[in-house]
C-alpha cells in the first residue's frame, strides 16, 4: 500500500481514490514537482492503480526528456491528491508539497537531473550544483554499463528480495533515495546472478524512469 505524508497534517495516509486515483498538479509547478508527481504515478500504476494525472498549467519545456509522462492540462478539478511547490497551498484532499529545486541544470543530461532530484527526499530543499549533477551522471552511466554487461549473459528471473525492498521504500512516502540505494546493493551482491540483476533493474526502472537499459548492445 502506497502511503504519503499529507502536508496539511504532517501525518501519513494511504493513497486514496480506489483503483483509479486522480492526481492534480497545482499552479506554480517546476521540474522537480513534475518529476515527483511522475514518480507517484509510476509507483501507483506499478501497484495496479490507474492514475489520471492532470495539471492546472504546465511550465514551458519538453518534460518528456526527463521521463515525465504526458500530463493533461485542465482547470483545477476535484482530485484525490494534489501536488504543489508552494508551502502555502490549500487543498481539500491529500496534499504533497515538493519545494522547487534551486541551482542550475541547463545543458545537463535530463535523466541525470531526474536522478539527482530522486536522490533527495522530495519534501526537503534541494540545491543542484555542477558537482551534484556530475556525480549523478557518473552513477547513471555506471548502472547502464553494468546493465549492458548483465544483458550478455543467460536470463534469470528477477530477485524478488531486492525488488520488494525497493518497492517498500517507494511505498513509504516515495522513498526514492532508499530505492536508488537498493540498486547499488543489488549491483554489488556477488550472490545474485547477472541475469537476475538485469531483470530486477528492468522491473524497478519502470518506476524510477531512468532508462537504465540505454547501453544494452553497446558492450
Amino acid at each position: 500500500m502506497l502511503r504519503l505524508r499529507d502536508s496539511r497534517t504532517g501525518r501519513p495516509a494511504d493513497l486514496p481514490g480506489g483503483p483509479a486515483p486522480r492526481v492534480h498538479v497545482l499552479d506554480g509547478a517546476g521540474l522537480r514537482t513534475l518529476v515527483v508527481a511522475d514518480l507517484l504515478r509510476r509507483a501507483a500504476e506499478r501497484a495496479g492503480r490507474r492514475v489520471r494525472m492532470t495539471a492546472s498549467s504546465l511550465p514551458d519545456g519538453d518534460w518528456t526528456e526527463y521521463s515525465v509522462k504526458p500530463i493533461e492540462e485542465t482547470p483545477v478539478r476535484e482530485a484525490d491528491v494534489y501536488v504543489t511547490a508552494s508551502d502555502g497551498a490549500e487543498a481539500d484532499a491529500l496534499l504533497l508539497t515538493v519545494p522547487h529545486a534551486t541551482g542550475g541544470w541547463d545543458g545537463a543530461d535530463p535523466l541525470s537531473v531526474r536522478l539527482a532530484m530522486l536522490d533527495a527526499p522530495y519534501r526537503e530543499p534541494l540545491h543542484l550544483t555542477s558537482g551534484t549533477l556530475s556525480a549523478a551522471a557518473e552513477r547513471l552511466d555506471g548502472w547502464r554499463t553494468q546493465v549492458a554487461r548483465w544483458a550478455t549473459g543467460p536470463g534469470r528471473p528477477m530477485d524478488r528480495r531486492y525488488a520488494a525492498k525497493a518497492e517498500a521504500a517507494l511505498a513509504d512516502d516515495l522513498g526514492s533515495p532508499a530505492a536508488l540505494a537498493v540498486l547499488d546493493e543489488l549491483a554489488a551482491d556477488p550472490d545474485v546472478p547477472p541475469g537476475a540483476k538485469l531483470e530486477t533493474v528492468v522491473h524497478l526502472d519502470l518506476i524510477l524512469g531512468l532508462n537504465l537499459v540505454a547501453a544494452i548492445g553497446t558492450v
